[in-house]
């Protein structure tokens, strides 16, 4: 279907009454909504039929416990890629940006998360960010934490980012300083390499490690772990669906919480991204998340640097302008920082 030659200009005006109109009240638009707060010039009888059309169409579904419509996933699409009018953002909220996103711009998991998280607080909605994990990414700083007695936790400070959800284990009765001494030994060994380097290092382990072996093999063992995983996912805002009433349900909130706890599915719905600063939109079922949400999408770049893949996810009934804004902005705000 060609939609820029079957919708007249009476008719897409019409959707994008409706949908904004959907959008801000939640409930399902009557005709007579339509002519009374937009188009007042135009018959309810007119508006009526031309509903009627664009059901036909597909554009809006007609609800049976209702005498109003509502945008289909569609119209929906329709709306966002020509009907909808964008906003832009003031100076002081660009400027607001800049304050929260130009703290440790040289920290590439900070600005993941200061942006996924400023995303969040402005669309009111549930954030979500994926970004690629270098093999490459040369390390910096390794620590090593004895937490109790038989297991550290493993730290390891790279350029972009900090490693830091590994547990490894210790040979029996190791005391607190030997684990200290292993890990100034880890830090001459590992530091200034990349950690696709590492795994050429296991003939060294008997030469130069002696006693501490088991805690360098333990050490190797999850820096190839990590080497192995293509992707990260960050979440932000999972509770702000609960303020959308379409989650009032309990069984709808259950469902989309459980869909969004499952970090390789968000990890799928993400990398399927049209990529670019140009948003990729993806509503209802093509969303992967679940049949009454809509997911949006960007995938930012800086100098030279590939910052991942961000997005929203909420309603269909979702407020487009603000999300799409919101992207656009923090992606040209980040290129500005970093470049």
């Amino acid at each position: 279907m060609d939609e820029k030659v079957t919708l007249s200009p009476r008719k897409k005006r019409i959707l994008q009454v409706l949908v904004d109109e959907y959008i801000s009240t939640a409930t399902p638009v009557s005709s007579k909504s339509i002519t009374e707060n937009y188009l007042t010039d135009v018959s309810s009888a007119t508006v009526r039929n031309e509903l009627s059309a664009l059901e036909e169409m597909g554009y809006v579904e007609h609800l049976h416990t209702s005498s109003g419509r509502v945008p289909s996933p569609l119209g929906y699409k329709l709306y966002v890629n020509e009907l909808m009018q964008k906003k832009h953002m003031s100076r002081a909220q660009l400027d607001y940006l800049r304050e929260v996103l130009g703290e440790h711009t040289d920290n590439l998991e900070q600005v993941v998360k200061r942006a996924v998280k400023v995303i969040s607080e402005m669309t009111d909605y549930t954030s979500v960010a994926m970004t690629n994990l270098d093999p490459e990414d040369k390390i910096e700083a390794v620590k090593l934490l004895k937490i109790k007695e038989g297991s550290a936790l493993l730290l390891i400070v790279t350029e972009e980012r900090l490693l830091k959800d590994n547990i490894i284990s210790l040979p029996a009765g190791i005391t607190d300083e030997s684990v200290e001494a292993a890990g100034k030994m880890l830090s001459r060994m590992l530091e200034g390499k990349r950690l696709n380097e590492t795994a050429g290092l296991d003939e060294q382990v008997t030469e130069e490690f002696g006693a501490y072996r088991e805690v360098f093999g333990s050490v190797l063992e999850a820096i190839k772990k990590y080497c192995k995983k293509e992707s990260e996912v960050v979440l932000e805002g999972e509770e702000k669906i609960l303020a959308q009433p379409e989650y009032f349900d309990v069984e709808k909130m259950r469902n989309f919480l459980t869909v969004v706890a499952d970090k390789d599915n968000l990890a799928r719905v993400l990398k399927d991204s049209d990529g670019g600063i140009e948003v990729s939109l993806k509503i209802g079922a093509e969303a992967g998340i679940s049949e009454d949400c809509s997911v949006v999408t960007a995938t930012y770049t800086a100098g030279g640097i590939n910052l991942g893949t961000y997005g929203v996810i909420g309603p269909m009934r979702m407020d487009y302008k603000r999300v799409i804004t919101v992207l656009e902005s923090v992606g040209k705000v980040l290129e500005e920082l970093l470049k």
